[in-house]
C-alpha cells in the first residue's frame, strides 16, 4: 500500500512527489492545481516499502528501476530541493538518481520552467535498469498519443504536450527494456520545445545552478540555534508550495489523501486558503524571507480589489479563480483505494469570518516594514478598511468556522477573535499613518468586539472560553487567542481555557481540532497544526520544558525526509491527510523559533 514517505521537488511553477524507490507518483501540470500527469498516489500503487513489481499493470507514474532491487536510500542534497535516491540490487550493484526542478537566476529574473530533470548514474558494479514512463491525462481517463523523434519522445493529449529529451536509448525507454547502465543518463521533461543545447550538458548546468540557487537562498535565512535542519527543510518546502506567477500559496500539493482511514474526509487542498497563506508568510518572515510575502500581497491585493462589499471567500484558485466547483473523480480509486477522489473544493461557498482577520494580519507588515520594495499605500489602507468593515459586521454572525463544517453554522469564537484582530490591526496601521480619527474609529470597533467575545464566549460554569458563543465545547482554535494578542498568556482566563482544552482535546502528545461529531462522525486523528498551537501556548505560559518535549515528539513523527502531512494517528504515528501540509511545516518553524536557545547564549 502507498505511504506518505515521499520527497517533493518543485520550483514555484509545479511540484512532484517521489517515493523511496524513485517513482514519481504525483505531479500536476502545467501548474500546482493542474491535471495529475502522474497520479499513482491515488491509483492503488504498490507498497512503498517494497520495490516495484515488474509485472504490475499500474499507470500514472515514472520509475527508474534497478533490476532485482533490494534496498533504497533517499535524501536531499544539503540545503537544496534536489532529491537523491540510491538503489542497490541483491548483488551490490547500485545506481544514483538525482531529481530536481530547475530554479535559478537567468537574465536578472528567476528561471523556473515547467521542466523536470532526472539524472541517473552507476554507483557500484554493473547495474541493469529499466525505465517505465507512463503519464496519463484527465485524471487517468485518457492515455497520451506518443510520437518519437531523434532524441525525444512526445506525449500529447487534447492540446497539451510534454516532450522528454534524453540521451538514453529511446527504444529501451519506449519498450521498457532492461539494459546495462554503463554511463550517466539524463532525462529532461517539459514543454514541447526543442532544447537549445545537448541533453547531458543542459541537465548538468541546470543541476549545478539549481543547487547554487537553493544554497544561497538558505544562506539568507535567519535560523534559530536549534533544530536548524528541520527548519531549513520546512522553509524550502513552503517555498515549493508557492505558485509564484500569481503569488498564491497552496495548502498542500495533493487532493483526497484521507484525514483518517476510510473516513471519506478526502479534500482537494491545491488551492489558496487565505488563512493558511497568512501563517505561511508569517513563518517565513520570522526567518527573514520576505519575498514570499511580497508575492502573496500582490495576489491578496487582486482579491481584495475585486471583493464585492468587502466579502471574501476563505479559499481561491491560484489564478484568482472564485469558483472551485467540487466533483468526484470516478477514474481513480483513491489513496490505498480509500475514495472518493475530489477535484475542487466546496469550501469556496462557505462563510468563514476568520478570513477577514487573516487578510488584515497578512497585509499589516507591508505598512511597517522598511525592507519591502513596494510599501503599502494610502489607497491600500482604504481598500483594507472595507475588509475591516465586513469583519465588524460579521463578528457575531454564524459561520462554518475555520474547520469548515459543511452542515452546521455557529458564531465561532475563533472567527470572532479574528474579526477583532482585523479591527485591532487597522487601528494600529491608522495610527502609524497618522490617521488619528480612523485609528479611534477602529479602536472603538475592536474594543466592542473584544467585549462581546469576553461576554458571550466565556462560560462561567466551565471557567473557560468555549468554541462558540453561549457554547459548552472546546476547539483548538481557542489557542490562537494569545497568539494574535487578544488576551495575555498570563491572564487567568487564558490559562484556565488552556487547561480545559488539554483535558478535552489532548491525546498523548497530540492535539485534536475538536472531539465532537461533525459531518463525518467523531475525528480519529490529530491535526498537526493544533499540536503546534498547543506547543506555542505552553511556551507562552512558561511551561517550556513540556513544550520542548512535545515538539521533539512531533519531530519524530516526520517522514524520512523531514516532512509532515496534515494529520497523525496518535496511536501509531502514521501520517494521514494531504501532503506536504503547509500548516504543519509552519508549525515546525514557529515552534523552533520560539523554543530554541538564543545564539548569544551559545556562541
Amino acid at each position: 500500500m502507498s505511504s506518505l514517505d515521499l520527497g517533493i521537488i518543485g520550483n514555484g511553477t509545479y511540484g512532484a512527489l517521489i517515493d523511496k524507490w524513485a517513482r514519481i507518483v504525483w505531479c500536476c501540470l502545467p501548474r500546482l492545481d493542474g491535471d495529475p500527469v502522474f497520479y499513482d498516489l491515488l491509483n492503488k500503487g504498490p507498497d512503498g516499502s517494497e520495490p516495484p513489481d515488474e509485472n504490475a499493470p499500474d499507470q500514472g507514474f515514472w520509475s527508474i528501476e534497478i533490476e532485482n532491487a533490494a534496498s533504497s536510500r533517499q535524501f536531499y542534497r544539503p540545503n537544496t530541493a534536489i532529491l537523491v535516491t540510491e538503489l542497490t540490487d541483491r548483488d551490490g550493484n547500485a545506481i544514483e538518481i538525482c531529481d530536481f526542478s530547475p530554479r535559478f537566476t537567468r537574465r536578472e529574473r528567476i528561471f523556473q520552467p515547467m521542466t523536470l530533470v532526472r539524472r541517473v548514474r552507476p554507483l557500484a558494479g554493473s547495474p541493469r535498469i529499466r525505465i517505465r514512463l507512463r503519464p496519463g491525462f484527465n485524471y487517468g481517463a485518457q492515455a497520451p498519443s506518443i510520437t518519437r523523434g531523434s532524441h525525444h519522445v512526445r506525449f500529447f493529449h487534447s492540446g497539451f504536450a510534454l516532450r522528454l529529451s534524453t540521451n538514453a536509448p529511446l527504444t529501451y525507454l519506449l519498450d521498457e527494456t532492461i539494459f546495462n547502465l554503463t554511463n550517466p543518463l539524463s532525462f529532461i521533461m517539459g514543454p514541447d520545445e526543442t532544447l537549445t543545447g545537448g541533453v547531458e550538458e543542459t541537465a548538468r548546468e541546470f543541476e549545478e545552478r539549481t543547487e547554487d540557487y537553493w544554497r544561497r537562498w538558505v544562506r539568507r535565512l535567519a535560523l534559530p540555534l536549534e533544530w536548524q535542519q528541520a527548519v531549513i527543510r520546512a522553509a524550502i518546502t513552503l517555498k515549493l508550495c508557492c505558485y509564484e506567477e500569481t503569488g498564491a500559496i497552496v495548502a498542500a500539493l495533493t487532493t483526497s489523501i484521507p484525514e483518517m482511514a476510510d473516513s471519506e474526509r478526502n479534500w482537494d487542498y491545491r488551492f489558496c486558503w487565505l488563512r493558511d497563506a497568512f501563517f505561511v508568510i508569517r513563518a517565513l518572515n520570522s526567518l527573514a524571507e520576505v519575498e514570499t510575502m511580497e508575492n502573496y500581497l500582490r495576489y491578496l491585493g487582486n482579491i481584495v480589489g475585486s471583493a464585492e462589499e468587502g466579502h471574501l471567500q476563505p479559499v481561491y484558485g491560484i489564478g484568482l479563480e472564485t469558483r472551485l466547483d467540487e466533483h468526484i473523480v470516478e477514474t481513480l480509486p483513491g489513496y490505498r483505494g480509500m475514495g472518493p477522489v475530489r477535484r475542487g473544493n466546496q469550501a469556496y461557498e462557505h462563510f468563514q469570518h476568520d478570513v477577514y482577520g487573516n487578510v488584515i494580519l497578512a497585509a499589516s507588515q507591508s505598512f511597517f516594514d522598511e525592507r519591502l520594495l513596494q510599501r503599502a499605500t494610502m489607497a491600500d489602507f482604504e481598500r483594507y478598511e472595507k475588509v475591516g468593515e465586513r469583519a465588524y459586521a460579521m463578528h457575531a454572525e454564524p459561520d462554518a468556522g475555520m474547520w469548515e463544517l459543511r452542515t452546521r453554522a455557529r458564531v465561532h469564537t475563533s472567527s470572532s477573535v479574528m474579526c477583532w484582530a482585523a479591527c485591532d490591526r487597522l487601528a494600529r496601521i491608522a495610527e502609524h499613518l497618522g490617521l488619528m480619527e480612523r485609528a479611534r474609529h477602529w479602536r472603538r470597533l475592536a474594543d466592542e468586539i473584544h467585549a462581546t467575545i469576553c461576554k458571550r464566549a466565556w462560560n462561567e460554569e466551565l471557567g473557560a472560553f468555549t468554541e462558540s458563543f453561549e457554547g459548552d465545547q472546546f476547539d483548538a482554535g481557542l489557542l490562537l487567542m494569545a497568539e494574535v494578542n487578544f488576551i495575555r498568556p498570563s491572564d487567568p482566563r487564558f490559562q484556565s481555557t488552556l487547561l480545559a482544552i488539554e483535558k478535552s482535546l489532548r491525546r498523548g502528545q497530540h492535539m485534536f481540532r475538536y472531539a465532537t461529531a461533525d459531518d463525518f462522525g467523531v475525528p480519529g486523528n490529530a491535526f498537526n497544526i493544533c499540536t503546534f498551537w498547543y506547543i506555542d501556548a505552553l511556551a507562552r505560559v512558561g511551561r517550556t520544558d513540556e513544550a520542548r518535549e512535545i515538539f521533539e515528539s512531533i519531530l519524530a513523527c516526520r517522514n524520512s525526509l523531514g516532512l509532515l502531512s496534515e494529520d497523525i494517528d496518535p496511536a501509531t504515528g502514521e501520517l494521514w491527510g494531504n501532503y506536504p501540509q503547509t500548516y504543519s511545516l509552519v508549525g515546525i518553524i514557529n515552534a523552533a523559533m520560539r523554543l530554541s536557545r538564543k545564539w548569544e547564549d551559545q556562541v
